[in-house]
């Protein structure tokens, strides 16, 4: 039997071997982060508008979306009374009869429900680019 050989010479290049997969992919994580904060941000504006009866604009303006670690978080920056707005504060109910208006947790259930609708929303933009 006459024996043979075989060669092969490959190259890799491409989206995949160059950084561009790994840039757009972290850019779009971050992205969806993003989105899905600002999201949620604007959630809990809309619920504190509906329920705030005398409204000041002090703690609506000090609500907003900051960098947390590697994504974004939704908060009211510190503000002293947040917690009892919230109505997870040590003066709420069955202290007082206010029970908070519970904006943050209503936005996170209902942000739950949404964030892949965003994320897929936010996907053809991603790949187009490789």
């Amino acid at each position: 039997m006459p024996g043979f050989d075989i060669r092969v010479n490959a190259s890799a290049n491409g989206p995949m071997f160059d950084g561009r997969a790994q840039r757009a992919l972290r850019d779009y994580e971050d992205q969806i982060n993003y989105r899905v904060a600002t999201e949620a941000e604007n959630l809990v504006l809309d619920h504190l508008g509906r329920s705030i009866r005398n409204r000041t604009p002090y703690y609506e303006t000090r609500v907003g979306v900051e960098r947390a670690g590697r994504g974004y978080e939704v908060t009211d920056h510190g503000v002293i009374y947040g917690h009892w707005l919230e109505g997870t504060g040590s003066r709420n109910y069955p202290v007082t009869r206010f029970r908070g208006y519970r904006a943050f947790s209503r936005a996170r259930a209902l942000i739950q429900r949404r964030a892949p609708g965003i994320a897929r929303r936010l996907l053809a933009r991603y790949t187009v680019r490789m």
